[in-house]
């Protein structure tokens, strides 16, 4: 079941978001500071191309997460949240539709504030 929903998500969108996710890590990679952020977005690229079967694990809190997880909400986290947010309403309008807008929010939070998280299968 995991496999066909994947497969479904990466016809009606999730490519599409993995190469929008991926391009923020380049653009977040260009300058050394920068590097933190675009690893978290190559973390997000990976979710958002199959997020069926990962679970996502909040790790440890700590005072250079929350600064970082601050930072990211400020030059952008808090508008991909929104975008994510609504595909996941749109997504469940429908029956059919739940499961992918259940995923839309699973990524709205954690493109929200992604420092200390773990993705694992």
């Amino acid at each position: 079941m995991k496999f066909l929903g994947n497969l479904i998500w990466i016809i009606v969108g999730g490519l599409i978001m993995w190469a929008f996710w991926v391009l923020i890590g380049i653009i977040y990679c260009i300058t050394i500071i920068g590097l933190p952020f675009g690893k978290q977005a190559f973390k997000l690229a990976g979710l958002s191309l199959a997020p069926f079967g990962k679970k996502v694990i909040r790790e440890k809190r700590g005072a250079t997460r929350f600064l970082f997880n601050i930072i990211w909400i400020i030059f952008g986290g808090l508008e991909l949240a929104i975008c994510h947010f609504i595909f996941g309403l749109i997504f469940t309008i429908t029956i059919i539709g739940y499961p992918f807008g259940k995923q839309q929010f699973k990524l709205a939070k954690l493109s929200f504030a992604p420092f200390g998280i773990k993705i694992t299968k």
